[in-house]
Parts: structure tokens; C-alpha cells; sequence
């Protein structure tokens, strides 16, 4: 089993709260994504500032991107695998801001009005794919 969807798992049914961290208590996407990596690593590699629900989409600025470059490893586009680190497009056009931990059953994910679960990577999903990335082996 791969480390990062077995400690994703613990995290479902942890509640949706905006820019939280805390398993159980609640987290958004980055939330959720910082809880694992603290889970396989321990401390986080940066603090993230703080964000609105809009973040970086009124300047079409690519931050989450740019963020998951400088501690994740990018993998090509093609078939997700356990344990890779989803970015996605909400819409086309727009800023990819929203992160899945994809596993065997599809990916697991944050998702307001949902909590921490695990859904399908369906077509829809799918498609909406913007990078993929991998947890590094060791931390620098």
C-alpha cells in the first residue's frame, strides 16, 4: 500500500473548513495534502499564506502550481497512479486550485460541502487534471 493514500485515508470524514489543516477537526484540499505530507515527513516545507476561496484567480495567477513545483515532483500527464498528488482546473480557463491524493478507487479530496472523501476519478474529474506530481523519496 502507498504510504500517502494510506495516511490520506485516516483524513475522510475529516470535515470541509476553509484554509484548516487539523485531521478530524477540518481542512480544505491544501489542508489536507499539508496533513499528509506532515504525516510522511513531519514538519511542512513552507507555511502557506493566507487565501480566499478566489485565490489567484482574479490576478490568473498559478500559485498552487507554482507551490507544488518547489516541494513536489512533476510527473507527465497520463494515467494517475496510487499516491500521486493531483492538480486541478475547476473550470476551464481557470487557475488550477483544488488537489486530490490519487488511490486504487480514484482519488481522495476535500471538497466543500463534503469533507475529506474518496470519489471516482471519473471523466469528469478526469478532465479537469491540470498536473500530476509525486511525493519525494526523501526530503532535502
Amino acid at each position: 500500500m502507498i504510504a500517502a493514500v494510506v495516511e490520506a485515508r485516516r483524513w475522510i470524514g475529516t470535515p470541509y473548513v476553509h484554509q484548516a489543516s487539523t485531521l478530524g477537526a477540518g481542512c480544505d484540499c491544501l489542508g489536507l495534502l499539508r496533513g499528509v505530507w506532515r504525516g510522511l515527513y513531519g514538519a511542512e516545507p513552507e507555511t502557506p499564506p493566507a487565501y480566499t476561496m478566489d485565490w489567484s484567480e482574479p490576478q490568473g495567477d498559478e500559485r498552487l502550481w507554482r507551490a507544488a513545483k518547489r516541494h513536489l515532483l512533476t510527473r507527465p500527464m497520463g494515467q494517475p497512479e496510487a499516491g500521486d498528488v493531483l492538480l486541478f482546473r475547476m473550470r476551464d480557463g481557470a487557475v488550477a486550485k483544488h488537489l486530490g491524493i490519487a488511490s486504487e478507487q480514484g482519488f481522495i479530496h476535500s471538497y466543500s460541502g463534503h469533507g475529506v472523501i474518496e470519489s471516482a476519478l471519473t471523466k469528469p474529474w478526469r478532465r479537469r487534471i491540470a498536473a500530476r506530481f509525486a511525493f519525494p523519496k526523501e526530503i532535502q
